[in-house]
C-alpha cells in the first residue's frame, strides 16, 4: 500500500505541472505561434531526456515512437494550444475534466481494464466539481474551440491508454524521451511552413519555455506515464483532475482573484473525486485451518498471493 501511495504523489506531479503551465504559457508566451509553441515545448523535452536516457528505440519501436509522437505531443499540444486561445480556461477545463471517463472506456477496450464502480463515481463526482470551481455563467463558448478541446481530451486519453499497453516492456525514461522527440520533429517542417521562422524570444519568454519543457514536459510525462504503468488507469485519470484545481489555486494565489464559496465546494468535490480512485489493496485470501502452505507459501497475515503475480 506504501508503493501505492508513493505512485500517487509521483504521478500527481503531471495534472500540477500541467495546471501552472496554463498561467505560464498564457502570461510569457507568444500566442500567436502555437505550432512553434508546442515544438519548443516537445523537441527540447525529450532530447533532454534522451540525453539522460542515452538509448535509441529499437525495431518496431521507431513506429511505435512517430505514432505516439504524434498523438501525445503534435496533435496534442497544437488542439490545446487552439482550445485554450478560442475558449476561457474555465470552459476549456471544464471540457478536458471528462479526459477520465473516456481513459477509462478506452482502457476497458484496449487493455482490457474494466473500471470499477468507484472510479465512475469518483469520474462523475470530479466533473461536477470541475464545473463548479471554472464555471461562472458569464463565458462567451466558441464552438470550434469546444471542439479542439473534446479533440484534445480524445486524443489524449487515446494516447495514454495505447503508451500503457505498449511500454511494458520498454524503460517508462527512454520511450518517453522516444515519443517527444518525434513529436517535436514531426511539428518543426509544419510550423516552419505555416507560422514562417521562429519567434523571437525574450528572457522571461526562455525561462517560460525552460520551465514548459523541463518540469511540465519532460518531468511531468516521465510522472505520468511511470503511473500509468503502476497504478490503474481510472486511478491516474482522476489524479489528472488535480490539473483544474492548480490552475483556481495558482489564480488566487498569484493573480490575486477571490475563492468563491461556490469554487470552495467544487474543489472539495474533485478531490473526493480523486480519493474514490485511490487504489485499495487486494482482498486477503483466508487459509484454511491446517492446510500446507503449498507452492506460493503463506504469509504472515494467514494469506496467500494471487498465482497471477507469480506468472502462473
Amino acid at each position: 500500500m506504501e508503493a501505492n501511495v508513493r505512485w500517487v504523489s509521483i504521478t500527481a506531479i503531471a495534472p500540477v505541472a500541467w495546471g501552472a503551465n496554463y498561467y505560464v504559457t498564457h502570461a510569457y508566451l507568444p500566442a500567436d505561434r502555437p505550432l512553434y509553441g508546442a515544438a519548443l515545448r516537445a523537441l527540447p523535452a525529450g532530447l533532454v531526456l534522451l540525453a539522460v536516457c542515452r538509448r535509441l528505440p529499437r525495431g518496431r519501436w521507431w513506429g511505435r515512437s512517430a505514432t505516439l509522437g504524434l498523438l501525445n505531443v503534435s496533435v496534442f499540444f497544437v488542439l490545446v494550444y487552439a482550445a485554450s486561445q478560442l475558449l476561457p480556461t474555465s470552459v476549456a477545463s471544464t471540457v478536458m475534466a471528462a479526459s477520465p471517463l473516456a481513459m477509462m472506456l478506452i482502457a476497458w477496450s484496449l487493455v482490457s481494464e474494466r473500471p470499477g464502480i468507484t472510479h465512475l463515481a469518483g469520474a462523475a463526482t470530479g466533473l461536477a466539481g470541475v464545473c463548479l470551481m471554472v464555471l461562472t455563467g458569464g463565458e462567451s463558448v466558441s464552438v470550434p474551440g469546444v471542439l479542439a478541446s473534446a479533440a484534445a481530451m480524445l486524443v489524449s486519453a487515446f494516447g495514454h491508454i495505447l503508451t500503457k499497453r505498449w511500454s511494458a516492456d520498454a524503460d517508462v525514461l527512454a520511450a518517453t524521451a522516444w515519443q517527444l522527440t518525434a513529436g517535436g520533429v514531426l511539428l518543426v517542417p509544419f510550423a516552419a511552413a505555416v507560422e514562417g521562422g521562429p519567434p523571437a524570444l525574450s528572457g522571461s519568454a526562455l525561462l517560460a519555455f525552460a520551465f514548459t519543457g523541463l518540469v511540465a514536459t519532460a518531468l511531468a510525462f516521465v510522472a505520468w506515464f511511470a503511473g500509468l504503468r503502476r497504478l490503474p488507469v481510472g486511478t491516474v485519470g482522476l489524479i489528472g483532475l488535480l490539473n483544474p484545481v492548480t490552475g483556481v489555486l495558482l489564480g488566487v494565489a498569484v493573480a490575486g482573484e477571490a475563492l468563491t464559496l461556490q469554487q470552495c465546494a467544487g474543489l472539495a468535490l474533485v478531490l473526493l473525486g480523486v480519493a474514490l480512485g485511490r487504489p485499495r489493496p487486494p482482498a486477503p485470501v483466508p487459509v484454511t485451518p491446517g492446510e500446507p502452505p503449498g507452492r506460493y507459501g503463506r504469509t504472515e497475515l494467514g494469506t496467500r498471493p494471487d498465482p497471477a503475480s507469480h506468472g502462473a
